[in-house]
């Protein structure tokens, strides 16, 4: 986003502090303790206020709170030729670009008289290490504990958000730039680097010179919200932004499909990205599949193991409908199946089986008549009912969809389904989130994700569920990825205690109900655990493999990438990382035989 001379109060700077300095250049936690929201020249400011209550919110514990302070005047790079130019505009272009900042300065100095709600609140929700950091280039022969297994060769990649520049109003962790942090390892040694990715949001606002792409969840709240989207289509027709290539943030989740890795949030088609030989990270740009894809694609496709195709869905916010559609191996895209909804749906993830898929249209919905009523487009509808769709892979339409309603169902993440025909019933494996929209919208009540089985009958229309694990928050993690559609022993899912940070991961018998821990040790958390096979396909030996996971000590300020056996969950080796690695989403492992395919 860009600032007149004459606004200069107005200009955000990029804000990242480098890790080696590891806070040192911080505020510390106590100079949180009791903050109000102080309006100077518009942008946000941080004032102490005696007698203030802590902060607290589902998304963050507040028991962390370290900020980065001092901002860095260049955009992060490796290379002085990719400094980004200022764009040249015309008398009328500025002209219009210094009445629209009065007029944005006008709107935050009115908003940031009130309060921001918890899931809103930058200093909530990315402080600690949840706060962002700066690019790196390659480092290579990091120090390790321990021995790597022979068949842990490859690149992992996770996938994260990490804003650029500073909030100058409402920020929802989910709201972030994608960043992907990179650990190479051949033959037993390992490299890392960490990388925007290079959306056109991105790279328009480094040239800008500050954020102006509205934050979705974090600042389209109530009148603000209209008047933010108007400003932002203001500037589109002044020609100061670009959306018609596309506005998402690419920060969720990683898939290597077809000799390509993407980086993808629903927001937006996904992005391919490269992994250069020396270990490094290349955004290559916005893809569409040879222009086969012309809408928004979902952050979590599924990749069949036995036949390779991908399957993905794509929903709209206004129109309430989804797409379904799906790849051939190389990359030849099926016509889109259009799955009318009564309501436009949050469809954050979905199932595949050997002969279906499995689409969840549950009760977290897009209506953006609230923000006329002054609250958040995304909310919990209690009137609707919460079914899943089954429909089969390949079929040319909607009308063979079988719906079974699941009362006070919604999943975020769903881990694996298959199918039971002895039975005439799909299982599904997920994990159910109450209060359903805490994420997006304060709630007294606490978070809960509770490991779930549910049976959906296509003969009765009716479900059944049974809890797997009571009272422990399971969020974020996997299955054996090469048994994803097919019944399942075990799944590897995230100890998100105390929420939101992840303390351990455990390793869940989906059968008995069995729980074996891994915990990462006093005050040090990690992320998705990821599992990486080494055996075969049979049930008897799916848990072959290892974990790797990205974990950081906050009392020491470092990260490092664990890898542990999944068998006995016993550390096989460390990693050790040359700076911090902020909690992220979902990331993935490219083995040495794939990235030789690499397009």
């Amino acid at each position: 986003m860009i600032m007149a001379p004459s606004s200069p109060a107005l200009i955000s700077s990029t804000w990242a502090t480098s890790n080696k300095s590891h806070f040192s250049n911080s505020l510390s936690s106590s100079s949180f303790l009791g903050l109000s929201l102080y309006n100077n020249e518009s942008t946000l400011k941080l004032m102490k206020k005696p007698n203030t209550k802590v902060l607290e919110c589902a998304l963050h514990s507040p028991s962390v709170i370290d900020f980065p302070k001092q901002p860095y005047k260049k955009p992060l790079i490796t290379e002085e030729e990719n400094v980004p130019k200022k764009p040249h505009w015309n008398p009328i272009q500025k002209a219009a670009a210094m009445a629209l900042n009065m007029f944005e300065s006008a709107l935050l100095s009115r908003e940031l008289k009130h309060p921001l709600p918890k899931t809103s609140d930058p200093r909530i929700q990315i402080s600690g290490n949840f706060a962002p950091v700066p690019e790196r280039p390659v480092v290579h022969s990091l120090p390790i504990t321990g021995t790597i297994p022979d068949c842990v060769n490859g690149v992992y990649v996770r996938n994260g958000a990490n804003p650029l520049f500073e909030p100058v109003s409402g920020h929802h962790l989910f709201d972030g730039d994608g960043m992907v942090h990179v650990v190479t390892i051949n033959d037993g040694v390992a490299s890392y680097a960490c990388r925007f990715i290079e959306t056109e949001r991105l790279i328009q606002e480094r040239q800008l010179g500050r954020a102006m792409f509205p934050k979705v969840i974090g600042e389209l709240h109530g009148h603000y919200g209209i008047a933010k989207l108007m400003l932002f289509y203001a500037r589109s027709l002044c020609g100061i932004v670009d959306h018609r290539n596309g506005s998402g943030v690419a920060n969720t989740s990683l898939v290597f499909f077809n000799g390509k890795l993407l980086a993808m949030s629903e927001d937006d088609l996904p992005y391919e990205l490269k992994i250069t030989p020396s270990g490094d990270l290349q955004t290559i740009g916005r893809y569409s599949f040879n222009d086969q894809l012309h809408s928004s694609m979902i952050a979590h496709p599924k990749i069949d193991p036995i036949s390779g195709e991908l399957f993905a869905l794509s929903y709209d916010v206004v129109r309430p409908y989804i797409r379904y559609f799906h790849f051939t191996p190389n990359g030849v895209k099926s016509p889109d199946v259009e799955i009318r909804l009564p309501a436009s749906t949050m469809t954050h993830d979905f199932a595949i089986t050997e002969n279906f898929v499995v689409i969840p249209d549950h009760q977290v919905v897009f209506k953006l008549e609230e923000l006329i009523r002054g609250g958040s487009p995304v909310i919990f509808d209690s009137a609707k009912k919460s079914r899943f769709g089954v429909l089969p892979k390949y079929a040319k339409d909607a009308s063979n969809i079988i719906w079974v309603e699941s009362p006070d169902t919604f999943c975020f993440h769903i881990w694996n389904a298959w199918e039971e025909p002895e039975n005439d019933e799909i299982v599904v494996i997920c994990s159910c989130m109450t209060p359903p929209d805490s994420i997006f919208n304060e709630s007294d009540e606490s978070l809960k994700t509770i490991l779930s089985e549910i049976r959906l009958n296509l003969k009765t229309g009716k479900s059944t569920r049974r809890c797997i694990v009571p009272n422990m928050n399971l969020e974020v993690g996997m299955v054996n990825r090469n048994q994803i559609g097919r019944k399942t022993r075990f799944a590897y899912l995230a100890f998100a205690e105390p929420w939101p940070k992840v303390s351990g991961f455990a390793k869940v018998d989906l059968v008995t109900g069995e729980v074996k821990m891994h915990k990462y040790g006093d005050e040090r958390y990690g992320g998705e655990p990821f599992f990486l096979p080494s055996g075969g396909c049979e049930n008897e030996n799916e848990d072959e493999g290892y974990i790797m996971v990205l974990v950081h000590d906050e009392k020491r300020c470092k990260s490092e990438l664990e890898i542990v056996n999944a068998v006995n969950l016993k550390v096989e080796a460390t990693v050790k990382l040359p700076s911090r690695v902020p909690y992220g989403f979902h990331g993935t492992f490219v083995e040495a035989k794939e990235l030789a395919l690499q397009k």
